[in-house]
């Protein structure tokens, strides 16, 4: 008993699916209809947004405290008794000029910036 396809459309395949489509349509307004309620319903309840951002920014300050912090280059004290030993230079009047420890600094970075100018020249880097 085998019932093969006919030269003309099956209407009641065609019914079937019809009523298939409505009844997915039907279960998709109804949940649809359910979930708005829960989202008003949700939407009522206070949100705490501050209490989220104190705890982000506790964790960004723990990690800012764990960063190790860059190197600052401080005076040797070798180059400090330098200073004290030398001549202050003078003018033609024999007079000696004011002490300007801004510029003696900056003379002794000079110094130490050509030393490492003439190492990467020795290394053929430069």
């Amino acid at each position: 008993n085998v019932k093969l396809g006919g030269l003309g459309p099956d209407y009641e395949a065609i019914k079937e699916k019809v009523k298939k489509l409505k009844q997915q349509k039907e279960y998709a307004r109804q949940i649809k209809e359910h979930n708005m309620k829960s989202i008003a319903s949700a939407q009522r309840l206070p949100a705490k947004p501050q209490l989220v951002s104190s705890v982000s920014r506790q964790k960004a300050l723990e990690y800012a405290k764990k960063i190790p912090r860059p190197r600052t280059f401080m005076a040797r004290p070798a180059d400090e008794d330098m200073k004290e030993q030398r001549v202050l230079p003078q003018t033609l009047n024999k007079d000696s000029l004011p002490h300007i420890a801004h510029l003696e600094s900056l003379l002794n970075r000079h110094k130490k910036e050509k030393q490492i100018v003439a190492a990467f020249r020795t290394l053929h880097i430069l």
